[in-house]
């Protein structure tokens, strides 16, 4: 466990989000790996993964909801110094990881192709869509005990092991990949169907060695079956903070929804441009998105220890970090384009999609960086309600004007990035102004106590990250 009550804040969050960054690009990585293979099957298949991969943010929300729970209370009870709270929550989320996993295997075969004929072009991208679900979602319903186990890592300020695993999985997927998906030295090839698979060997890879680490190494938060039997009251604890954070990623799966349906009278080589772009917008984003992460339980134990000062001192360092990186992603992105998006696709058509959303897009990445930030900020406060309202305003702003100007005589492509720009920067804006009433609301000392300043903080010595 490290002490993120004490120390430079600069310092904790670049110590923890390279780790960070490292696993979520891998884990990109994989997901781009897998377009690349299967973009040899043709447009329908790319286009088929790509809106398939998309219904993963529902899957994604629910896993929301487990994992900010976590960080939040987990990070709130270290600053406490109670580690019986912080054992208790993390058992008890274990045991709705199992719960919402086994809900999501239930829920995925029932529902995958009514999901596909809903978005997708033609039969071909119905067919693709479908198997490569069908196959993933095992995956997706093991990822939910390997969310909890690595938020309550981070909440604790650990995130190395974590990284190592995400890494190692993502190579195993990677390497599977061309053999399940091409037949390559198999001669066997499983198509879409064997890119599903392939993530799906990796993650319950990825499980037993997470496992294996807590089983051995992990000291502070550990398995503990006697805290195993259903508690409401802690299932409602989690559920709190993490229920309108889930409820985020459903937005955020409706407004690419409202995308895929816009663009799918365009034909597929405008819907598998999309996917491609937006993988490769994913990838990039991901070091501000780092540092958000890092800034959440930074902010959980200073909050649960009454810190309030560094509370609002980690807001400020961690937005000009992410700042500073998307100003220098977005630089990237307009000069070289092209760099980024190479070899995804032989198809002109489908690269000029792409490479249209990218520049464009890649305009408002300083407001999605503070939104990223904001959000943080909520979870480590444990109130994400203001978030879920911010992501609702950007859904309702981009998807009744998108649907509507879809039917208008004239309708451009350029339309769609034009409404989404628009709308993520106005959401920008309110979450900075719902984070600076949160902080008004919260960030008050108890009568008779005066706020400890921020700085200058005392160096003090850190636990050693296990490796």
């Amino acid at each position: 466990m490290k002490d993120l009550t004490r120390g430079s804040i600069v310092s904790h969050i670049l110590n923890m989000a390279p780790p960070i960054v490292v696993g979520m690009i891998t884990i990109m990585i994989c997901q781009l790996v897998d377009l690349y293979f299967v973009s040899g099957l043709g447009d329908a298949a790319v286009a088929g993964v790509a809106a398939a991969g998309n219904a993963g943010f529902l899957v994604n929300a629910l896993m929301q909801m487990l994992g900010v729970g976590t960080v939040a209370l987990v990070a709130h009870a270290v600053g406490r110094k109670d580690r019986g709270d912080a054992n208790l929550v993390f058992n008890q989320a274990v045991v709705l990881s199992v719960l919402f996993g086994l809900l999501t295997l239930l829920g995925g075969f029932v529902l995958a192709r009514p999901y596909m004929r809903a978005i997708a072009a033609d039969e071909a991208t119905i067919n693709a869509g479908t198997t490569y679900f069908l196959w993933f979602m095992p995956a997706l319903a093991l990822q939910f005990v390997t969310q909890v186990m690595a938020a309550a890592l981070r909440a604790t300020g650990i995130v190395r092991p974590s990284m190592l695993v995400q890494v190692l999985a993502v190579i195993i997927n990677i390497a599977l990949a061309p053999v399940l998906i091409t037949g390559w030295g198999t001669g066997y090839a499983l198509g879409v169907a064997g890119a599903g698979l392939a993530s799906t060997i990796a993650v319950f890879i990825g499980v037993l060695m997470l496992f294996y680490y807590f089983r051995r190494l992990e000291r502070y938060v550990a398995f503990h079956p006697a805290q195993w039997r259903p508690q409401l009251r802690q299932w409602r604890r989690i559920l709190n903070v993490g229920l309108p954070a889930g409820g985020e990623f459903v937005m955020i799966f409706i407004f690419m929804a409202a995308i895929y349906y816009v663009l799918r009278d365009l034909g597929p080589a405008a819907q598998a441009g999309f996917g491609i772009g937006t993988r490769v917008v994913g990838l990039i984003q991901m070091p501000a998105l780092a540092v958000s992460l890092a800034a959440g339980p930074i902010v959980g134990q200073n909050f649960g220890a009454g810190n309030y000062e560094r509370v609002r001192e980690t807001f400020v360092r961690a937005a000009l970090i992410a700042t500073v990186v998307m100003i220098a992603l977005t630089i990237l992105a307009q000069f070289a384009p092209g760099l980024l998006l190479g070899g995804f696709s032989n198809d002109p058509e489908t690269m000029s999609v792409a490479l249209l959303f990218l520049k464009m897009i890649s305009l408002n990445m300083v407001a999605q960086g503070l939104i990223f930030t904001c959000s943080s900020m909520f979870q480590g406060l444990g109130n994400t309600k203001p978030v879920l309202w911010s992501s609702a305003t950007r859904v309702l702003t981009y998807s009744l004007p998108a649907i509507w100007l879809s039917t208008r005589p004239g309708f451009r492509i350029e339309y769609v990035w034009y409404l989404s720009n628009a709308a993520t920067t106005l959401q920008a804006v309110q979450s900075l102004w719902l984070l600076r009433r949160e902080f008004r609301k919260r960030l008050v000392p108890p009568k008779g106590k005066v706020a400890e300043p921020a700085s200058p903080q005392p160096v003090v010595p850190l636990a050693r990250e296990p490796a």
